[in-house]
């Protein structure tokens, strides 16, 4: 009996306990984050049965450390308000209580010192006493990083890894981190090939500098890689990051491949070229380039402008052969070399065999080949007198005549290279009697009267040309002659008045030809069609004239009339007769027969 009066007691005290702990509540939020220089509002919010006039509010501020202990900033009650001028607050803290049931802490503008524990606590007399904390944090963002990498050449055989950049983010609050990229890829730590030593720096503004070296084992890759170091670092309720600008390094790395080649001329080389070729290296710096022919040092006069390639002016066929490149490194004397094979083509001078003027007889054969020494398959063709003849090496003239004479070409060529030609020349001279060609004549402009006739014949021995007259007169003028491989061409120039015939003879000791040829002088054609159109008008004016005298409108005789018969009217006609058997000619004919009386 005894022990159910206690639990009932007891049950009364916790019912009356948990209404009164219930009778107030006190809240504030757990985090609040600000940057630097902001204004922060700390709100606290409570609920009590009591009346204002019982309740006291206090703030406190307590360092995150476990050992410090909270300091007042702030009192109220019913009659007070304090606000603790020895607090590190002091001068920037404000509290705002004009709604009921809560209270602001203000703090403008925040600095470092103040990232604290800040503490309301809520005295309700017969409520009891509560409190609750907000954390106060500050940030502030750094600086862009700053980055600066190394001036010096790093060679990738330098043992260990070598420092290739620094990058420093200054002023950022909480302490900013520092993350390193090659390209795109972060660089994370790696024994003997990654290292990063960083120095943290607490400036006198409490802000923090970070200071981070980027080590590396440097690779011939990292010639082309692009460096850059990331800054991440937090703001009130988020993550940030910025990016330094972009870094190379210089890496010395001995050559790794060399190439020689020909640039110019492009494709097949033929004697009298310029030829250029060119020995490509890597490594860095530059090897030392040394050239070589045919295992001989290349005089530094072949040499091109800038030491990297051979220039042959005029090339020969002996300058061809193998051409080699060495690339030295003068830092640890490594040696590389590449070679190419050059070839210089030629095409010798032509040679004709049977060689020299070849003089034949009519009818007689004659079997000629051409060739020309190469580096490369040729193509031969004959020429006649400038003309396309035949083609192929070999010449054959079967049964010659005199039309055979005359100067035979050949030219080779390459068909696979162009620029490489030679010819060879063939007189061949028959021998017979001259034919003559061609016999011309014109007037001249510039002299009255005067005529230039030209006769071209052909025939071995060359015939001599000779101008006469078939009509025996003498034709005067100067006459010249000029020598041709298989004939001679005569000139005269002479004066002509009247038509005559002029004859151009060729002569030699297998005999004689002549060609006559008509000369008119200039004009003559203009007088003879005068005088034919003349003798036509006269014939028509006779024709009216008897025609009028035969109606009696025309009288006869001196005293009257006279008759005339019609007695063999056909002899009293007048009779016009065109020759039909001579062209471009008329010739008339009149006749007036009959009987005259007497007076």
């Amino acid at each position: 009996m005894a022990l159910g009066g206690f639990v009932l007691t007891g049950l009364c005290i916790l019912v009356i306990a948990s209404q009164s702990w219930a009778a107030l509540e006190v809240n504030t939020e757990d985090r609040m984050e600000i940057s630097l220089g902001k204004r922060a509002e700390i709100t606290c919010i409570y609920k009590t049965d009591m009346p204002p006039s019982s309740i006291i509010i206090q703030w406190f501020a307590k360092a995150l450390r476990s050992n410090s202990y909270m300091q007042r900033i702030y009192y109220l009650d019913n009659s007070t308000t304090v606000l603790d001028q020895e607090s590190p607050l002091a001068g920037r803290v404000s509290v705002d209580n004009s709604n009921p049931g809560s209270v602001v802490l203000i703090v403008d503008p925040v600095e470092l010192q103040d990232e604290l524990l800040f503490v309301c606590q809520v005295n309700a007399m017969s409520d009891g006493t509560k409190d609750d904390s907000t954390l106060l944090k500050v940030f502030q963002s750094p600086e862009v990083p700053r980055i600066e990498a190394v001036h010096a050449g790093i060679h990738i055989h330098d043992e260990g890894t070598s420092k290739i950049a620094t990058c420093e983010v200054r002023n950022g609050y909480p302490m900013p981190n520092i993350t390193w990229y090659r390209g795109l890829t972060p660089l994370h730590i790696s024994e003997g090939e990654v290292g990063v030593q960083n120095l943290v720096t607490r400036e006198t503004n409490d802000l923090f500098t970070v200071t981070s070296e980027l080590h590396l084992k440097v690779r011939k890759e990292d010639k082309d890689a692009e460096f850059y170091c990331e800054s991440t670092y937090f703001v009130p309720e988020a993550t940030k990051m910025t990016e330094s600008p972009r870094v190379r390094i210089t890496v010395h790395y001995p050559p790794t491949f060399v190439e020689m080649s020909q640039v110019y001329p492009e494709g097949l080389v033929k004697e009298g070229d310029t030829v250029e070729m060119r020995c490509h290296a890597d490594g860095y710096p530059a090897p030392l380039l040394a050239f070589k022919h045919n295992g001989e040092d290349i005089e530094e006069d072949a040499h091109t402008d800038d030491q990297q390639g051979v220039r042959l002016s005029n090339a020969r066929r002996s300058d061809g052969g193998t051409y080699s490149c060495t690339a030295l490194d003068l830092e640890t004397l490594l040696e590389l070399e590449k070679s190419m094979q050059l070839k210089v083509h030629f095409l010798d001078e032509a040679v004709v065999v049977p060689e020299g003027p070849q003089v034949l007889s009519a009818g007689d054969n004659l079997m000629a080949t051409c060739n020309a020494l190469s580096s490369l398959d040729t193509n031969t063709v004959w020429f006649k007198n400038g003309q396309y003849f035949t083609e192929g090496h070999m010449l054959k003239l079967l049964n010659v005549s005199l039309a055979s004479a005359g100067e035979y070409t050949c030219a080779v060529s390459t068909p696979a290279l162009d620029g490489l030609h030679t010819e060879a020349v063939l007189p061949v001279i028959v021998r017979g009697v001259p034919q003559i060609k061609l016999v011309t004549w014109e007037h001249m402009e510039d002299v009255k009267n005067s005529v230039n006739l030209t006769c071209v014949a052909l025939g071995y021995p060359i015939p001599s040309i000779t101008w006469d007259s078939p009509d025996q007169q003498d034709l005067g003028g100067q006459s010249s002659n000029t020598q041709l491989p298989s004939g001679v061409i005569s000139t005269l120039t002479m004066k002509a008045t009247s038509v005559l015939s002029v004859a151009c003879k060729a002569e030699n000791t297998f005999g004689e030809v002549r060609r006559v040829v008509q000369i008119e002088p200039k004009g003559s054609g203009v007088i003879i069609a005068v005088l034919i159109i003349c003798v036509l008008l006269l014939a028509i004016l006779g024709s009216v004239l008897y025609f009028l005298y035969k109606k009696g409108k025309i009288p006869c005789g001196r005293s009257g009339k006279q008759d005339l018969t019609k007695e063999k009217s056909n002899k009293d006609a007048i009779i016009m007769e065109m020759k039909t058997d001579k062209s471009d000619e008329a010739v008339l004919l009149q006749g007036i027969n009959g009987d005259k009386k007497a007076p």
